[in-house]
């Protein structure tokens, strides 16, 4: 078949390559002049095939009132008159309750457990593409003793699900991380304990797609770069056509995979994705003159919602540090008080990891928009139209949940059944 993906980012292009390998002739269009420069950018950089539970659980909620008055709270919300916005906060209210968010995490686990899988034979049969993978496992850190506590509670119910972890001791963290031995690291200082996930994993987003995009094109893949989609032309329970500002695009099949745009553009059509952006923050902090003062395995401040991770890139050795969510519409603009907050973040946790004199703008900062769903799960497959299919909704997970996700789709349109429940990602799927 003729296949036109929507949308160039990591889900975009994954689906693009599990497509064009089972036969398809594929065309991928991107409004932008390069593949990933959204969204998939400069991501958390975390493969974090453990830690896919949705923000919506019976924790949050407390937690809102004091982030909402908290200028530097993890999480701010920017009220406006939006029927979308408004419609989305009441879904995840509603979703934060104990039942939900187990069903919601098994369901993740299991599509991140094969997202797994699909990385490793990828990283063996695509070599060629380098981008900055590495396999070092995942510690998260807490900063009081009631929250390591239910960490360690939850173990055994994680081990059941079939995550491998392990509950360190404050010395043991640091013998593990000795970055976190620096006296003036405030995350060295006030940590209690961890825990540890041996099998997570880095990977620089960006990188993987254009050596994906690469690999691609020489499978024959075509791009339609700079190509703006206004509209999807739906007739008789078909999608006909792809509106672009470069003119009509038709295929057999088409993939939405347009992350926090699918709902918009999907609207005209009568169908209503539960999508709505969450913006994130990054930097990108080269090491400095001492490797062992910045963190050599994937860290997460749980207090603080920051993640950190090592890359090996090219030039040199560098730390993303990633966080926080502003539900503030689809603006993609710095916000220069939330970029300054990631950066004295990472300054008092790992003081010595870099040099902070340059400030922030000199650590390639970055907001990318989230497309997340009310419980937490992505869209995959089939919809009402016969030859329109879904891959977006990811949230924070589209990096770690990428390859599962791709491969699942493109199972559905070649008409077999994928390794991984795909009902529960249904567009119809309401519990």
């Amino acid at each position: 078949m003729r296949i036109a993906i929507l949308g160039a980012g990591v889900a975009g292009l994954t689906s693009a390559y599990y497509l064009a390998r089972d036969g398809h002739q594929v065309t991928v269009l991107e409004k932008s002049s390069g593949v990933a420069l959204h969204t998939s950018y400069a991501n958390g950089a975390q493969l974090s095939y453990s830690y896919v539970a949705p923000l919506a659980g019976p924790g949050v909620l407390p937690k809102i009132p004091p982030w909402l008055l908290r200028r530097d709270s993890p999480l701010r919300f920017y009220p406006a008159l939006d029927l979308q916005q408004w419609r989305w906060l009441l879904e995840f209210v509603l979703a934060c309750n104990q039942a939900q968010s187990d069903l919601t995490t098994r369901r993740l686990l299991e599509l991140s457990f094969y997202s797994r899988s699909l990385m490793h034979a990828f990283v063996g049969e695509e070599p060629q593409i380098e981008f900055a993978y590495a396999r070092g496992g995942k510690l998260v850190l807490f900063s009081d003793a009631a929250g390591f506590d239910s960490a360690r509670r939850l173990l055994d119910y994680q081990r059941s699900l079939g995550c491998e972890q392990d509950a360190l001791d404050r010395a043991q963290c640091m013998e593990l991380e000795p970055a976190l031995t620096d006296p003036a690291s405030s995350l060295g200082r006030r940590q209690v304990g961890g825990i540890h996930t041996p099998s997570e994993e880095v990977g620089d987003c960006y990188r993987f797609c254009v050596g994906l995009e690469q690999r691609l094109r020489a499978m024959g893949v075509a791009f339609a770069l700079d190509t703006e989609i206004l509209r999807l032309v739906g007739q008789g329970g078909r999608v006909a056509a792809v509106e672009t500002r470069s003119g009509p695009v038709e295929a057999d099949h088409y993939v939405l995979a347009l992350g926090a745009y699918s709902a918009h553009l999907s609207r005209p059509l009568g169908l209503r994705l539960p999508i709505y952006p969450l913006k994130g923050y990054s930097l990108t902090l080269p090491v400095g003159r001492t490797p062992a003062l910045s963190p050599r395995i994937s860290i997460t401040d749980f207090k603080r919602k920051v993640v950190y991770a090592p890359l090996a890139e090219p030039g040199g050795d560098f730390l993303r540090v990633a966080g926080m969510a502003d539900i503030a519409g689809h603006s993609e603009k710095i916000d220069p008080v939330r970029l300054h907050q990631l950066f004295e973040e990472s300054r008092l946790a790992f003081p010595n990891a870099t040099d902070y004199a340059a400030g922030p703008q000199s650590m390639q900062p970055w907001t990318g928009l989230r497309p997340a769903t009310p419980k937490g799960t992505p869209l995959l497959g089939s919809t009402p139209y016969a030859n329109l299919s879904l891959n977006c909704g990811h949230g924070a997970l589209g990096w770690t949940l990428a390859l599962g996700s791709a491969r699942a789709v493109a199972d559905v349109i070649k008409g077999v059944e994928p390794q991984v429940h795909i009902a529960n990602f249904a567009l119809k799927k309401r519990d």
